[in-house]
């Protein structure tokens, strides 16, 4: 989890420090969420240039910037930045180097994962539309799991499990724990966030619910059964959702 405290916060400084690095490459390219934490390590800084970067203040802190098309699909755009910056060229498919049997519980019960938080609230996807969904779902005879990491999220879920018979808001896990949790599922049907990406590299079905940004840069990619609805201003219905699941599970 990231620091919360001012102690907290310098420990990690120090620990940041306390190790050098011969490169450090931010594929960020946030200011405050990246680009200020690689200034603080020991090493060769790496990042995009002012043209490439998605805030532009964050390349006054990298030593050596790099020009990467904006118009790329995000992971590409990680790759190409990685490859320049440590001398080889990205080929072939992608490999997250993820096994989800290494992560799965093998003797789980089976259970679908609704992530329906996500850190910008145009992301979002409405949530008569996920109590809609599950009870859409009811048929398949799989419990529904919903993580959260705020409070917000948290009586978010709780409203959305209230409305269906077969839900249950977990609480709230470390990053790792979440990994194994989605290792074990049937199935992930999440908005665009970070751990519907984990799903991803993963390799477990996922059904991603795009209201606010565009899949063409963001959306995710893997090995796995993957299916996109809707798109940047392009609400999905919750038909599109429920059919694009029956495609892939």
């Amino acid at each position: 989890m990231a620091p919360t405290t001012w102690d907290e916060i310098g420990g990690f400084v120090r620990a940041l420090r306390g190790h050098g690095y011969d490169e450090i490459v931010d594929t960020q390219g946030l200011f405050f969420k990246s680009a200020l934490i690689a200034r603080m390590a020991r090493g060769r800084r790496h990042g995009y240039d002012a043209s490439s970067v998605r805030e532009r203040a964050a390349a006054a802190l990298y030593g050596i910037r790099h020009e990467v098309p904006r118009n790329l699909h995000a992971i590409t755009r990680n790759r190409m930045l990685t490859g320049r910056a440590l001398g080889y060229a990205p080929d072939g498919p992608i490999d997250f180097g993820l096994s989800r049997n290494r992560f799965a519980d093998a003797a789980a019960t089976r259970y679908g994962i609704f992530f329906h938080a996500t850190a910008r609230p145009e992301k979002e996807w409405p949530e008569a539309s996920w109590v809609a969904l599950g009870r859409t779902l009811r048929a398949r005879g799989l419990p529904l799991v919903l993580p959260w990491g705020t409070e917000v999220e948290r009586a978010r879920a709780e409203r959305i499990a209230a409305a269906l018979a077969d839900a249950t808001v977990l609480a709230r896990q470390a990053l790792d724990g979440v990994a194994r949790l989605i290792a074990g599922a049937a199935f992930v049907v999440g908005v665009d966030t970070g751990l519907l990406h984990l799903a991803a590299a993963l390799g477990v079905p996922l059904v991603a619910v795009f209201v606010g940004s565009e899949p063409g840069l963001t959306g995710p990619m893997g090995q796995g059964r993957i299916a996109v609805v809707g798109g940047k201003e392009r609400m999905p219905a919750v038909d599109d959702v429920a059919n694009a699941l029956a495609q892939i599970v």
